[in-house]
């Protein structure tokens, strides 16, 4: 992505936004922490409240031409320039995420939203799969379909409008 511009000059390196993470989430009440990463994705995992979140983080590719070449003339990058783009695009991420986890936690504190409903897609579930990665396929499914509900559905069909 070439247009992220959140954090995209931070000095903060990814290893300070993951610690940051821990500490945002730990103060929010978390009482469980697992960070991941392999080649191809990273993930951190928390526990708040007996629920289960998992963020997947997909590192952007080394060959992505934003990074092996400069921006306008598209001059190649030697392999220490190219590494160093790459390496502030994975900063930029981290912050990122750390902002977006910051939020949905203030959300929550401040009675915007509850948890289930900031952090319901990145709940995981029993077999390992999260919440998201259940329902959007189906979401999606239904858009191209188009078979999807009623916009205003009858009254008492949702359990919606009882009393």
């Amino acid at each position: 992505m070439n247009n992220m511009q959140y954090a995209k000059d931070t000095s903060v390196s990814s290893e300070q936004s993951q610690a940051e993470i821990r500490k945002i989430i730990t103060r929010y009440g978390a009482t469980k922490f697992a960070y991941v990463e392999e080649e191809e994705r990273a993930a951190i995992m928390f526990e708040v409240s007996n629920r289960r979140i998992r963020f997947v983080l997909p590192p952007p590719s080394r060959n992505d031409p934003q990074f092996l070449q400069t921006p306008g003339r598209k001059l190649k990058r030697t392999p220490d320039a190219a590494f160093k783009e790459w390496e502030q695009s994975c900063r930029q991420r981290w912050r990122a995420l750390a902002l977006a986890i910051k939020a949905k936690l203030e959300a929550v504190e401040s009675a915007i939203a509850t948890f289930e409903e900031e952090f319901l897609a990145y709940v995981i579930m029993p077999d390992g799969m999260t919440v998201g990665e259940h329902v959007l396929p189906k979401v999606e499914s239904a858009y191209l379909t188009g078979s999807m509900p009623p916009l205003l559905p009858a009254i008492g069909q949702t359990g919606e409008g009882k009393r």
